[in-house]
C-alpha cells in the first residue's frame, strides 16, 4: 500500500535489528523501500539489500557532505547502474550546512561531485535524488547547466526527485518547473513546519513522494526515535490531512509516482 522513497536500511540503527525492522514495514502495509547509498563503500552493502530483497531496491552514489570518501567517478557510477534492482543516481547534490570556516568557494569539490552524478544520470536515464540544504541556489543552477534543459544533445534531460524537502515554496516550484518530484519525509508532522506544510499543499498529487529518511527524522509522535520504513504512513497521513484527501488515495498516488520515477523498479 504504501512506498518508502527513501531510507537508509545500512545504517547500524537499523541493520542491526533488520528482522523486525521488515516485519514492522509488513505490518504497516510498507510494500517497498528505497535505500539510499552515501558513499562508494557502502555500496555493495546497500545493493546487496535490494538484490536479497524482492521489495527493496538501492541507488548509487556519494552525499554531498560525505568527506574523506572515494570519490566517484563517472565511470563509478556507470557501473553501479549497471547492477540489478540499482534505480537511481545518489543521494547527490549539494549541502552547505556546515561550512565551518570554509568559504563557498572551497565547496567547488561538492559542486563537481555533483555534475559528475548529473552526467551519470543523464547517461543512464535514471533519475536523480537530490539533496539540498542551505545551497538551493546553486543546487538549481548546476542542474540547469548540466542538465540539458535546454537545446542539446538529444538525450532527455535530467529528472529526479529533490527528497527530504525543506526548502521554500520558490525552490519548490522551481524543481517543478524543472518537472522534477519533491519528497516529504516526518518533517513535515513537526510542529514548527507550518511553512513546509503550506509549501506541500502547493505541490501537485501527481508530483509528490513520501520517504522516511530512516533512521533519522521519525515523524510525530515517534520524534527522537529511531526512524524505520514503517512510520512512513504517519507522512502519508499528513500530506492526506494537507490535501483532504482518504489516507489510502495518498498511498495510491505516492506509490504510483514512484513507479513513474523509478521505472526500472516496474521493469525489474
Amino acid at each position: 500500500m504504501f512506498t518508502d522513497s527513501h531510507c537508509h536500511l545500512n545504517f547500524p540503527e537499523l541493520r542491526k535489528q533488520f528482522p523486525a525492522v521488515l516485519q514492522a514495514m509488513a505490518e504497516a502495509q510498507v510494500d517497498r523501500a528505497l535505500c539510499i547509498c552515501t558513499t562508494m563503500e557502502e555500496f555493495d552493502e546497500v545493493h546487496a539489500l535490494a538484490h536479497d530483497h524482492a521489495h527493496l531496491w538501492a541507488t548509487v552514489g556519494v552525499h554531498p557532505d560525505s568527506e574523506d570518501v572515494i570519490e566517484p567517478s563517472l565511470q563509478d557510477l556507470l557501473d553501479g547502474a549497471a547492477r540489478p534492482k540499482v534505480v537511481g543516481i545518489g543521494e547527490t547534490g549539494l549541502d552547505y550546512y556546515r561550512l565551518g570556516d570554509r568559504s563557498l568557494a572551497d565547496m567547488e569539490w561538492q559542486r563537481e561531485r555533483f555534475r559528475v552524478h548529473i552526467r551519470a544520470a543523464r547517461q543512464t536515464g535514471l533519475p536523480l535524488v537530490i539533496h539540498t540544504r542551505s545551497a538551493s541556489d546553486d543546487t538549481l543552477d548546476i542542474l540547469r547547466e548540466e542538465g540539458g534543459f535546454g537545446p542539446g544533445d538529444g538525450r532527455a534531460p535530467a529528472r529526479g526527485v529533490f527528497h527530504c524537502f525543506t526548502e521554500t515554496a520558490e525552490v519548490a516550484r522551481a524543481a517543478l518547473d524543472l518537472d522534477f518530484y519533491i519528497s516529504f519525509s516526518g518533517i513535515l508532522t513537526f510542529r514548527n513546519a507550518a511553512d513546509l506544510r503550506e509549501t506541500a499543499r502547493l505541490v501537485p498529487m501527481e508530483r509528490l513522494l513520501i520517504e522516511t529518511d530512516s533512521p533519522y527524522l521519525a515523524p510525530v509522535p515517534y520524534r527522537g526515535k529511531v526512524n524505520t520504513p514503517a512510520l512512513v504512513p504517519h507522512v502519508a497521513a499528513q500530506v492526506a490531512e494537507l490535501k483532504g484527501l482518504p489516507v489510502e488515495a495518498v498511498a495510491e498516488a505516492t506509490s504510483r509516482n514512484f513507479e513513474r520515477l523509478f521505472d526500472r523498479v516496474v521493469a525489474s
